[in-house]
């Protein structure tokens, strides 16, 4: 076991995956020399070369077209997109090439691509660096869509999403880059949990909360809170946002009776609405109580002073438990 940052962890399964397979490209604005905006990328131009490791211009679209160009000729492109709130110029590309070319050509044309997009908010950026746009690519047939929370699915995952013949979006909760965790790096690929798949984060008794990416150590915090006043939180990892492993929260559910999600992006359309329809339809009988979603305001991201109040943190998230559970108190006239 290696201690490693997030960020770390990152760059050690991309290392990996560049070792394995000649085929693997990065490609991204400022990933070589400068080792990326968050030095995720750090020192593998270095090692690997710039036919490997290569720095592109500053046009999203043009990155991910070229993606898809490597893509047709056998290459597993693994492009960067430098922020969040960056992916807009090129979401053409993504839902109406990456996504649909498999499905268009009968299978014919595989899209081996990953997409590593840095998401979310925390860390005092301006506008277009905070967004957390993650419910456009699940709303989008062909795509697999990812989300990390811990250092050890950080080094797996990045590399199965690199094996995946599929498309994938790889969301890195970029204010948990300095977060250490344990790291096997040893581990082989085929015995990791398979990249679909939910992780009990903690077990309870009383409420499952679900949460993804930057939110699963909050909600973690707020499982150890809650347990102070004797109130036993089942803490679900989604991992994956599509597919959603349903087998997973649905089990927890039918134990709990009550079910809370969170997640930094806005409440209306957002993915937290998706499963509390499906699991109200798959858990119907099992539910004590409506389930509860805990989220970003339906504003644009606010300046970095305001964004703490906008992020959904302990309090907010506990409030959501406590309206679970019948227990409302000063939060409970918040919306998200």
């Amino acid at each position: 076991m290696s201690q490693l940052t997030f960020a770390r962890a990152i760059n050690a399964g991309l290392r990996k995956a560049l070792d394995n397979d000649p085929k693997v490209v990065l490609m991204g604005e400022d990933i070589g020399k400068l080792g990326g905006v968050f030095r995720v990328t750090d020192g593998l131009q270095k090692d690997f070369g710039t036919h490997r490791v290569v720095d592109t211009p500053l046009a999203e679209s043009g990155i991910i077209g070229t993606a898809v160009g490597l893509a047709y000729r056998g290459y597993r492109p693994v492009c960067e997109i430098q922020f969040d709130g960056f992916i807009y110029p090129a979401f053409d590309q993504i839902v109406s090439q990456v996504a649909k070319m498999h499905y268009r050509t009968q299978g014919t044309v595989k899209m081996p691509i990953t997409i590593r997009v840095p998401f979310g908010g925390g860390i005092g950026s301006p506008e277009h660096h905070s967004e957390s746009p993650e419910a456009y690519f699940t709303h989008t047939s062909g795509l697999r869509v990812v989300s990390v929370s811990n250092p050890q699915d950080a080094y797996t995952m990045i590399q199965q999403a690199i094996a995946s013949d599929d498309p994938v979006l790889y969301f890195e909760p970029k204010r948990r880059y300095h977060d250490k965790g344990e790291v096997d790096e040893a581990a082989a690929l085929d015995r990791a949990l398979p990249m679909g798949s939910a992780r009990v984060a903690a077990g309870g008794s009383d409420v499952t909360l679900v949460a993804y990416g930057p939110l699963v150590k909050t909600a973690l915090d707020a499982a150890l809170a809650a347990a102070d006043e004797g109130v036993s939180i089942e803490v679900i990892d989604l991992r994956s946002l599509a597919p959603v492993d349903y087998g997973t929260v649905e089990a927890s559910v039918r134990k709990t009776g009550r079910l809370v999600i969170t997640h930094e992006a806005a409440q209306s359309g957002g993915l937290g609405a998706e499963i509390a329809a499906s699991i109200t339809e798959r858990c119907f009988h099992y539910l004590e109580a409506a389930p509860v979603r805990v989220t970003g305001f339906d504003v644009p991201y606010p300046y970095s002073k305001l964004e703490m109040h906008h992020l959904p943190d302990l309090d907010r998230i506990l409030d959501g438990v406590d309206r679970a559970l019948g227990r409302p108190n000063s939060l409970s006239g918040l919306e998200g």
